[in-house]
């Protein structure tokens, strides 16, 4: 079966144009790397609905709550390494500076037998829809377009 992975994207709007949370993802292979080095707050879906698994990691990835009722479905794309992410929205005001995520482990420096803890997202910040676009990893620009035009549509934004 296709792994999934579920997220959610969080905007507000800012005298008519769109800023995103987004994260920066950690460990030592992210380290200075800006551009494409940001993600929408995700992870793996595993035995649970989507909409689980979206607040799931955006708690892990961020340590923020969201409820469910906010969220609502934004789209999916199967990605380049054959999976298939799925993405919900909701308008939040978050402080990007309070964030903080779980961490994982690896061998690193790789090769040397040492384990090392690092967090899944190093920060979060906050970007216009224009950075974001050259921030986040190639394959999740397909939602911020998706949600550009959503908000368009609805006279949210400019």
């Amino acid at each position: 079966m296709m792994k999934r992975s579920v997220g959610i994207l969080i905007y507000r709007i800012q005298d008519k144009k769109i800023e995103l949370l987004l994260c920066h993802m950690g460990g030592p292979y992210w380290q200075g790397v800006d551009q494409g080095g940001w993600s929408i707050p995700k992870g793996e879906m595993k035995n649970e609905k989507a909409m689980d698994t979206a607040i799931r990691e955006f708690q892990e990835e961020t340590s923020f709550q969201i409820e469910k009722e906010k969220l609502m479905f934004l789209g999916s794309k199967k990605q380049s390494s054959n999976k298939l992410v799925i993405i919900f929205t909701a308008i939040g005001n978050y402080d990007a500076s309070k964030a903080f995520s779980n961490a994982f482990q690896i061998e690193w420096p790789k090769g040397s037998g040492k384990m090392s803890e690092f967090p899944e997202m190093d920060r979060a910040e906050w970007f216009t829809i224009h950075d974001a676009k050259r921030k986040i990893l190639k394959g999740q620009v397909y939602f911020l377009l998706k949600l550009e035009e959503m908000l368009k549509t609805q006279g949210e934004v400019l």
